[in-house]
Formats: C-alpha cells, structure tokens, sequence
C-alpha cells in the first residue's frame, strides 16, 4: 500500500489541533483499546507535522549544529486515534518530518560545507592578491625610488658640472682680478715711489735751501763785519749791506712760502742759488774794494813816509842803512816737503788718553767680570744682554722701533730698570754694573760697524744715530766707543803702528788690525771690509745727531773732527790698498755733510786728492790692488764734474722718523 500524498495544509492541522489534544499515554500499533475501536467511525486528530506552509513558515528550525527546534523538546502525547488510518497517517507524518529534519540537516552540512570552502577558497584568493598587491606596490615603490635616484644623480651630475662651470669662471674671474690688483697694487707702489722720490727730492731742496740760507747769513755777517773799514771813503759800505740784506731776505721768503707749500720747487732753489751766487759776488767787489782802497792807502802812506824820510835826510845829512833781506818764500809759495809717516803728537796724544780711559774702565768692573758667585755670574749676564741686545735690533724698520731702542739704552744708562729675558734688570743692582754697561755697549756699537755695516753699508746710519743720541747724553760711552774703534781700526785715529824690534809679528798685524787666529792672518779682502765698516760707522756718526735731542747744544764729535781726520791722512804717506779704500768709503758717507759745511774749502781739499795725492797712492799700489783705487778715481772725477757729492745712500730722512 502505497503511503499516502499529504497536502501543504496536513502541517498546519498538526499544529493546530495536537495541542488541543488531552494528553494520553503513548498509542500502541500493536494493540487497540475498546475506546479507539468505538471511536473510528469518530473524526480523529491527527499528529502534529513538521510541515509548513511556505506562506507560513516555522517558527523556529533545526539549527545548522543538528539541534531540534522547541516542538521536539516538548513530549507531546499523540492523540488517541479513533481510526487505523489516522495511526498510518501520523505514522507517516512522522516519518515524513523525519526525512525532512534529516534531509535539512544533510542540507545544512553541505552548505556549510560549501560555504567553508568559499571562505576559505576566498580568503586564499583575498591573501594571494594582497601578495600581489604588496608585490605590486613595492615594486612601485622600488621603481619610484629607481626614479628618484636617477633623478638625484642627475641632478647631481649637473649640479657638479654646474660647480665647475662656476669654478672655472671664478678661476678666470679671480685671475683677472689678480692681475686688475696687482696692476693696481704696481701701479700704486709706482706712485708710491714717485711721490717719495718727489718728497726725497724735495727735502733735499730743502736742506739745500737752508744750507743756502745759513751761507748767505754767514756771507751778510762778512759783510757787517767790514766795518772796520768804514774809515775808507773810497768805499759805499751801505751800498754793499743792504744789497745783502735784500739777497737775504730774498731766500727767507722762498723758505717761508716753502714752509706753507711743503717742499721748495726746482725753480724756488735755482732763484736761492742765483741769489747766494750773487752774495758771493757781492761779497768778493767788497773785499777787491776793500783791498783797492787799501792798497791805495797803503801807497799814499808809503809815499808820506817816504817824503818825511826825505826830508829828515836832508836835515840831518846821509846815514847808510841797511835792508834786511826778503823772505824768498812767497806769499803764494809752496812748501816741497816730504809727507809724514807719524801721527801728530797731540792726535797721538789724544789716542793715548782714549785708550788709558777704556783700561780704566775695564779695571774699574774687574770685580764683577772676575766674580765666581753665580748671583753675580747672573747679573753680568743680565746686564750685558740688556746692553748688546737692542743695538743688535737697530734697523731702519721704523723711526717710532729705533726711538724704543734708544730710550731703553738710556733708561738702563740713567740707572732705572728694563725689561730683559722676562726679567727687570738695573745697573744698581751691582756698585761695577754702570761701568761695565758702558764698556760693554760702546764694544758692541764697535762690533756692529765691524760686521752689521760691513755687510750692509746702510746700516751705518740708524746704528751711528743712536750712538751720537747716547754719545750726546753720556759722554763716558762716546770716549769708549772712539777707544773701541782706534784699537780695532787705527787708521781712525789715523794712526800706523810702527814695528817695533823684538815685536812678534802676530803681535804687530794685530796693532795693524788684523785678526790672528792660531798663527793665521784673515784674508786682506775680510780685512779691508772691517776695516771699511769700521770707517763708514764713524764717518756716519760725526754727520748725525739724535733728532729728539737739544739742538742748542753742539755735537759731541761733529764734523770738525772728520775735516781734522781728512787733513791728517792726506798729510800722511798713503798705505796701499789700505788708504785707496778708506779714503773712498769716507767720502761716500760724509762727502755730502763736509761738501755743505765747509764748501769752497772742501772742494780744495778734493782738488788736492785728486791732483797731488792720488798720483802718490796710484805709484805704490800692485795690479791686483787696482779696484779701491779705480773705485776713488771714478768717485772724484763724478763729484768734480757734477760739482755736488750724492747724499750717501740709507741716509736716514724726516719721513723715516714718522714711520
């Protein structure tokens, strides 16, 4: 029997009429009560089913873990059918609701199932595209830091080529620049030089000025002092003085606009010297004038006398007298004698006082230069570094360094302290110091023109401007220095040591000069540059005074004494090489100084050397001697032809003392 088809609607009795149902203990299929048997032809209910309507769906469902819904928690007692069919029907209700709960589960299973696997089917997917998408952004990323780097290396290079672009331009620029500077700096040290040659030139139109000025003035004094001779009326005197006084005037008024200007012109000093020519000239009508008249005096009186002898001859009758016989010498007449080969006695003599005073001094700190205690030891030393080491120092750096060097000297000097080696040093700090202070300065200034000067002519002049200054203000010091000298350089004095019997003969080229060192002379070259050091030193010292000094009083050893020196040596016999040499570098210093001090007199004194002594030292002088003597034939035959001697070179200007 086939079971049998249940429309939509046998649910939806179930489950309304089970629960109206008394509940009854569980049917039997295997037996019947009476009650069921009567009750067949009664309409039964009929088990709830499980089935719903899809327009009325359950209210609650098995869930996907197998779980039944609340109707199956609930014991429900199935009705007491009154039919065999009703059992059948809610049998198969039964079964129906259990192949259907069956099936739903089984259903749910796969569809979980399925849905695991899309899940994780998709997940996979999910994870390998966000590989991709992470594979993908990182090689974005690498390739836009490709990008990057390539763009910065790039730019980089262009940068760098960009840098040497503009250091290349730079280089050029700079070059360019350098050389507009250097230009610009030659162009300046040009005009440097031009205005200092200007300024140069101007002071010596200057000097030369005032050197006009005070032979003019002592020209004006001449001819005041004519008038001793106002007796004479054959002579205008005031014609003649105030022709001077105008000439003089003349040339304080070019001093004066020079004073306001600055420096004279070429013009101004050739107007001062046509004017002192003039002087000259008046000065020599006054003398002829004078003399004329005098002459004529001379003869009037001559001839008064000789008429009163006449007529007192007359009156008293004829006495033969006798006239003493004239004199064969001339007036004009020159001596033809033999030059001297001695020194004069009183130079000599003065030689002898310089050099007993240096021995003096020498005994006077023998305690301190023989002292075996080491404080002693300490302060000789001190002292004699204060002494030495700022005459090393002169230079012709700046006028302002050799005005602190002099004032250090003077100050260790007058007794107050310096700074020496970091430490303060005084000539009180021993009875001896101030002597040997003196000794040891006035060697060293010595020791200077024998080496410094030697070497480097013109350093003669800053060292011999601050020994004049010092020599000026401590006498002592300048006799040590002229002793220091004659012993090292007699031909100072001048003075040529004779050879003595029983002499050594090291002893003797010692007195000459030389240096002896174990038996062995130093080359006549070396000692003809000390030598030559030693005469520029102080060729250049009697010429110069410290410019910061009294000028109201006279040098200490001025240019009188080198006129004396000069004279001296011409009187003496030449010495070859020797004198050639000397003569030379003395009058290359002090030429200039002697030409404006003693003028006409000193162009005869030149004349004389060129003329009479030249020949003389020219007769005794060897072949392989000939280079000082050419050396002087060219200076003489120069100064004679420009009528001027050069100022020295290194001379030390006025704009030095402003440096």
């Amino acid at each position: 029997m086939s079971l049998p088809k249940l429309s939509s609607y046998s649910g939806w009795v179930v489950d309304h009429v089970l629960p109206h149902m008394q509940e009854d203990p569980p049917p039997s299929e295997t037996s019947t009560s009476p009650s069921s048997t009567s009750a067949l032809g009664q309409p039964s209910f009929v088990p709830k089913s499980p089935v719903r309507d899809p327009a009325f769906p359950p209210a609650s469902s098995a869930t996907p873990n197998g779980t039944k819904d609340k109707y199956e928690s609930q014991h429900t007692e199935p009705m007491v059918l009154q039919s065999s069919r009703g059992i059948k029907v809610e049998g198969c209700i039964r079964m129906y609701e259990l192949l259907h709960r069956m099936k739903g589960a089984e259903g749910l299973r796969q569809w979980q199932e399925e849905q695991e696997r899309k899940v994780r089917a998709l997940s996979e997917m999910a994870s390998e595209q966000l590989k991709r998408f992470d594979e993908r952004k990182e090689l974005k990323h690498h390739k836009e830091f490709q990008d990057l780097r390539e763009v910065m290396e790039k730019s980089s290079r262009e940068a760098l080529g960009q840098q040497e672009k503009l250091k290349a331009e730079h280089h050029h620029r700079a070059k360019i620049l350098n050389l507009k500077l250097r230009e610009a700096e030659q162009q300046r040290l040009k005009q440097v030089e031009q205005e200092r040659l200007r300024k140069e030139e101007g002071q010596i139109r200057l000097r030369n000025l005032y050197a006009l000025q005070e032979e003019v003035l002592h020209l004006s004094q001449q001819l005041d002092s004519s008038d001793q001779h106002r007796d004479l009326p054959e002579v205008d005197l005031s014609a003649f003085r105030i022709r001077g006084n105008q000439l003089c005037g003349l040339i304080s008024g070019i001093i004066r606009a020079t004073s306001e200007n600055g420096f004279p012109t070429a013009e101004e000093q050739a107007v001062a010297e046509r004017a002192l020519q003039e002087m000259r000239d008046l000065l020599v009508n006054l003398q002829q004038e004078i003399a004329r008249a005098c002459e004529d005096r001379r003869r009037q009186d001559e001839e008064e006398a000789r008429v009163k002898r006449q007529e007192s001859q007359v009156q008293q009758g004829p006495e033969v007298r006798k006239e003493p016989p004239a004199s064969r010498q001339g007036p004009g007449g020159k001596l033809n004698e033999d030059l001297q080969v001695k020194v004069q006695d009183s130079t000599m003599q003065w030689y002898q006082q310089l050099q007993e005073a240096s021995s003096q001094c020498v005994l006077a700190f023998e305690g301190l230069s023989n002292s075996k205690d080491s404080q002693a030891k300490k302060i000789k030393m001190d002292l004699q570094k204060a002494a030495t080491i700022p005459v090393s120092q002169i230079s012709t750096i700046a006028g302002s360094k050799l005005k602190e060097i002099f004032d250090k000297i003077h100050s260790l000097l007058s007794g107050k302290p310096v700074q020496s080696g970091g430490r303060s040093v005084s000539v009180t700090l021993n009875p001896q110091g101030l002597d040997f202070v003196q000794y040891k300065l006035a060697e060293k200034f010595v020791k200077q023109g024998e080496e410094e000067v030697a070497s480097h002519h013109e350093a003669a002049f800053p060292i011999a401007v601050v020994a004049s200054g010092i020599w000026e203000l401590h006498p002592r010091v300048g006799d040590l220095i002229l002793a220091h000298l004659h012993k090292k350089c007699p031909y100072s004095v001048p003075f040529y040591p004779a050879f003595k019997e029983g002499m050594a003969l090291e002893d003797y080229q010692r007195m000459l000069g030389y240096q002896v060192t174990d038996s062995r002379v130093e080359q006549q070259d070396n000692f003809l540059k000390r030598m030559s050091g030693m005469i520029r030193l102080y060729a250049a010292i009697i010429q110069l005074r410290w410019p910061y000094g009294n000028r109201q009083e006279i040098h200490p050893h001025g240019l009188n004494h080198g006129w004396r020196w000069l004279a001296q040596i011409l009187n003496m016999e030449p010495l070859s090489d020797v004198t050639a040499t000397l003569l030379f570098d003395f009058l290359e210093v002090c030429g200039n100084a002697l030409m404006k001090q003693y003028q006409v007199q000193f162009w005869k004194m030149i004349l004389l050397i060129k003329e009479d002594y030249f020949p003389r030292i020219e007769a005794i002088t060897s072949s392989g001697e000939m280079g000082s003597l050419i050396r002087l034939k060219q200076f003489l035959e120069k100064c004679l032809q420009r009528k001027e001697i050069p100022v020295p070179k290194g001379f030390l200007t006025s704009s030095f003392w402003r440096s």
